[in-house]
């Protein structure tokens, strides 16, 4: 998935993966990964993380390592939890709207009469 959608995407991704369990932002950066957001800015998260503390949607403490410096843990909050259902909600839906559009794409692209075939399918030779 192109950088540009991975990054619309990750506030909705960095409240679930604290909702699974609170973390550090190095912790989040790695997991991240699972999403196909391997390619981000450490930076980028740790100001997304401070905004979504000053919304209100996390919190988070120091927390003392026993291999360096402290840390900073985050945690979801209450309004965390409800900002990541509406979060939830809103992305079935449009995962619904992506499969009817992919549905459509996986029925004409099988057809190989030439009326039906896609312009942007290039003949093979």
């Amino acid at each position: 998935m192109p950088g540009s959608e991975i990054r619309s995407l990750l506030h909705p991704f960095l409240l679930l993966l604290i909702c699974e369990r609170p973390a550090h932002g190095y912790d989040l950066i790695e997991r991240l990964a699972l999403f196909g957001a391997d390619d981000l800015e450490p930076a980028q998260i740790y100001r997304i993380l401070r905004a979504l503390e000053r919304e209100g949607l996390l919190a988070s403490t120091w927390v003392a390592s026993a291999t360096g410096p402290a840390r900073r843990r985050y945690e979801l909050t209450a309004s965390g939890m409800a900002e990541l259902q509406s979060w939830m909600a809103r992305l079935t839906h449009l995962g619904q709207v992506v499969e009817a559009c992919l549905a459509r794409w996986r029925q004409l692209m099988p057809c190989e009469s030439p009326q039906y075939r896609s312009p942007y399918v290039l003949p093979t030779s």
